[in-house]
């Protein structure tokens, strides 16, 4: 448990703006990285490593990608005892993403909306925080925690001209991941979701899957591709993606590496109806999530067997929500929103629940 409990900052972060606060909290955790300060708000890691994609994890809770678009915090959320984190995503151009305001609380739902539209700083200010972290050299990282980095489209590329954007990020990041994350999910990138479809997932793979062939020799390493997906598919939709990433591992001669997010944030607004902030724009994210996220990674599981890697997050608030998310069928979890909420306790708590399933 941290020296500074997370209950004595959440006051005052809640007072601000949503986007704020996580600017502040963000700026806080790069500028104490690596110094005495981060002991103070650190928490010691759970040990509980577990194989998978042919990757060691350290434990089987991590950091899903969103709240360091930039890659600049990879050394302060390593203290905070996460098994891997995920950063981005990240887009070859930068972009400042939709307007604000575009982020909000629904505390009553312990939930967040946001529209932040793929914000960041683009691919070569992304890499050059990602090369310049050292957090796989630090005495509290042995084995070192693991890094996920998401990659994603521009919104002023056309929806048909995607590929392009993803080719272009997965080149650049392919050296510095331990593994790269396909985000063809997010809400709030126009008709970005369509990629999840039959014939533009196909070929958007299959381009990827041929590109990280080239790239696995060049490097000499082999990195899994995760694809995020969302939690608003029914049944058919979950079958394709399902079939379509079957195929992708079969024709994987070389067993590279495939697997799935799920889930991103939600359109639904049911669990959230007449709260403040219900009815804007954007993903909806934390505890009404849950169960929606649950359903897509046991449908998964059912459809893709027991070896096939599933990440699991949407709505953990608990050990017993990341517990239950094992249960459902995912390997590993990631959390987000519940960090907001709960603060870096959390991480401890979801990764001794999860230790306690063995």
């Amino acid at each position: 448990m941290p020296l500074l409990p997370y209950s004595l900052a959440r006051p005052f972060l809640f007072q601000m703006d949503a986007e704020k606060a996580h600017e502040v909290t963000m700026h806080a955790l790069a500028m104490t990285a690596n110094t005495p300060v981060s002991c103070i708000v650190g928490n010691a890691r759970v040990e509980d490593a577990f194989e998978l994609a042919g990757l060691r994890f350290p434990n089987r809770v991590g950091l899903a990608a969103g709240l360091d678009k930039n890659a600049r915090c990879i050394d302060g959320l390593a203290s905070l005892g996460f098994g891997f984190v995920e950063v981005g995503t990240v887009t070859p151009k930068g972009q400042p993403g939709n307007p604000k305001p575009r982020m909000f609380r629904l505390p009553q739902a312990q939930a967040l909306i946001n529209r932040l539209g793929f914000n960041n700083d683009g691919l070569d200010v992304f890499i050059a925080n990602v090369k310049n972290a050292r957090f796989r050299g630090t005495a509290r990282s042995n084995p070192p925690m693991l890094l996920g980095l998401n990659i994603g489209k521009n919104a002023a590329t056309p929806i048909e001209n995607a590929t392009a954007d993803y080719l272009a990020c997965l080149d650049g990041v392919y050296p510095h991941a331990d593994y790269v994350t396909i985000n063809i999910s997010s809400p709030n990138t126009k008709n970005l979701r369509a990629l999840q479809s039959d014939e533009a997932l196909e070929s958007l793979l299959g381009a990827l899957g041929a590109r990280r062939r080239d790239l696995a020799q060049q490097h000499g390493k082999r990195v899994p591709l995760f694809v995020k997906i969302a939690p608003d598919l029914d049944e058919a939709q979950i079958e394709v993606i399902a079939m379509t990433l079957k195929r992708r591992t079969d024709e994987d001669a070389e067993n590279l590496g495939w697997g799935v997010v799920a889930t991103n944030t939600t359109l639904g607004r049911d669990a959230v109806k007449g709260l403040t902030h219900a009815e804007e724009a954007g993903g909806l994210s934390g505890a009404p999530v849950l169960e929606a996220s649950n359903r897509v990674i046991r449908q998964l599981r059912a459809a893709l067997g027991t070896a096939f890697p599933i990440v699991g997050v949407g709505g953990v608030l608990s050990g017993a929500d990341a517990a239950s998310k094992i249960d459902a069928g995912a390997n590993v979890v990631q959390i987000y929103t519940g960090l907001i909420y709960k603060g870096p306790e959390l991480v401890t708590e979801a990764a001794k629940a999860i230790k306690a399933l063995r």
